[in-house]
């Protein structure tokens, strides 16, 4: 893929297509008023007020994704343009721009598009220019995404897909570390995706720790993967005992990013639950929508993507990546409700429902950030329990989070990569679900309040370090094709944390 930025005119710029972006603006009167990018001013000026005309004329309405394509019949070196809505002028945020320049890329490449300019950066808009840039280019990146490897007829349009995208930006700006970061991001992202929407057949454990080790050779990165000795040796009973169905190996993945080497030890440990396929074990799942459950690595490829776009940016901060990855089946060797497990940190946990696995491989991987890595800041993330996607549905993450700082930096870090987080409570009422006659912890506290009480137990691990717990359940995935997304995994959760990174590393 070729991304570049171009200071050149309209006059001067050629491709197959060029998006600009419109916003609604309120008059002197209080009438709305078309806003159109600069370069989108320019394109009007070109075609003899045609853009905005299309809204005089009610064809275009400036909604947040909105189309209007228009040939330029030889006046301009694009074939075609295409005005894509942004709303409220002075609502503008990440996420609009992010998804109309996503649903105007997509667009595009379905049509037979290779080569295309971006130009959707408004003045006057909330936002400044440089996050307009990052938040554009991410965009276009994140639309023209798709899996289709398995596909032996796919094409793109006519063919191919895009292979050129210009960001047209005014003369003596330098906008070259938005267009790094939103590349990085992007990419990173798509990585995430990929290995979510993999078959479980293909991404087995053995197979996300050799991704895990390709990322590690491409950025020379420490990277350390655990077998089963390994693991016994360390007393990490919870993923062992979630591991014992299946006939795949379970992982222990470790990555060290060491940017500020000056430094020991780690500023931030991300975690995240690696289960490429969840059966619900002896408590089995329904036969229903189970084939999504291979996405159940999601918090795993959102750690893993987080640091690859780190070690991409390089930023001067030290990070550990940790992922316990296992399968989740059924078998005369499966752990069965009514066991009792005993964690890495010493702590027992009685089995009440085999599919409530994700917080004991959490439970060894937080423990070992404690007594491994002595964490002092920790983020896991995990596609954890359906009650999150009950209480927040598909629009919101959960975030429970011992630390008010660290709950502040995370949204404000989610909103600035387009991405939502709610702050979720963790009072110590709840931990009285959780309360065992048998064991020091009892696995699941029933269906009320089950988010908060499934955050209880890892709390039971994270020692005195600030923690901070995602449960994207619900956002990592979507079931049906979006204007600016298909089907499948998002990646949702990389670019926050990411932005964190930079954050704290620019702190």
């Amino acid at each position: 893929m070729d991304i570049r930025l171009t200071h050149q005119s309209i006059e001067e710029v050629a491709g197959d297509a060029l998006i600009v972006g419109a916003a609604l603006k309120r008059g002197e009167s209080g009438q709305k008023k078309l806003a159109l990018s600069r370069v989108g001013e320019a394109v009007d000026r070109a075609l003899g007020g045609l853009l905005s005309e299309l809204y005089a004329g009610g064809e275009f309405k400036g909604e947040v994704g909105e189309l209007a394509s228009v040939y330029t019949m030889g006046k301009l070196r694009f074939r075609r343009i295409v005005v894509v809505g942004l709303g409220a002028l002075e609502k503008v945020q990440p996420l609009q721009l992010l998804r109309a320049c996503s649903t105007a890329a997509r667009h595009l490449q379905s049509t037979g598009a290779h080569s295309i300019a971006l130009a959707c950066d408004l003045q006057g808009a909330s936002l400044d220019e440089e996050m307009q840039v990052q938040a554009e280019i991410e965009g276009a990146l994140l639309g023209i995404y798709t899996f289709k490897k398995y596909k032996r007829s796919h094409t793109n349009g006519n063919g191919r897909g895009i292979e050129q995208i210009q960001v047209m930006v005014e003369r003596g700006s330098h906008y070259e570390q938005a267009l790094e970061r939103a590349v990085a991001l992007a990419e990173a992202t798509n990585f995430a995706r990929d290995l979510v929407n993999e078959p479980p057949n293909v991404l087995t454990p053995t197979e996300l720790a050799n991704r895990a080790s390709l990322v590690a050779r491409q950025f020379d990165l420490d990277c350390q993967v655990l077998d089963r000795p390994q693991m016994q040796e360390l007393g990490m009973g919870g993923l062992l005992g979630v591991s014992q169905g299946s006939a795949e190996p379970a992982k222990f993945i470790i990555l060290h990013y060491r940017g500020a080497p000056e430094r020991e030890g780690s500023d931030l440990v991300l975690v995240g639950k690696g289960i490429t396929f969840d059966t619900g074990g002896i408590s089995i799942k329904p036969a229903e929508r189970m084939h999504e459950m291979k996405g159940d690595m999601a918090g795993a490829a959102a750690v893993i993507g987080a640091l690859y776009a780190t070690a991409a940016l390089k930023p001067a901060i030290n990070v550990t990546v940790l992922v316990p990855t296992t399968e989740n089946m059924p078998s005369g060797t499966a752990y069965r409700p009514g066991d009792i497990l005993r964690i890495m940190n010493g702590k027992t946990i009685e089995i009440v429902n085999t599919d409530a696995e994700g917080r004991l491989v959490l439970a060894d991987a937080l423990s070992y950030a404690i007594e491994k890595e002595h964490a002092t800041t920790i983020i896991d993330v995990a596609t954890l329990t359906g009650g999150i996607v009950i209480a927040l549905g598909n629009t919101i993450a959960g975030l429970f989070c011992n630390d008010d700082m660290l709950t502040h930096d995370i949204i404000k870090a989610g909103r600035e990569a387009g991405e939502k987080f709610w702050r979720m409570p963790l009072d110590e009422e709840y931990a009285e679900a959780i309360a065992s006659e048998v064991a020091d912890i009892k696995q699941t506290g029933g269906k009320p309040a089950s988010s908060a009480t499934a955050a209880k137990i890892l709390e039971h691990f994270v020692g005195n370090a600030k923690w901070a717990h995602l449960d994207i359940a619900g956002m990592d995935y979507i079931d049906s094709k979006k204007p600016y997304q298909e089907k499948g995994a998002t990646g949702f959760a990389v670019r926050t944390l990411a932005e964190l990174i930079l954050a704290r590393a620019d702190s």
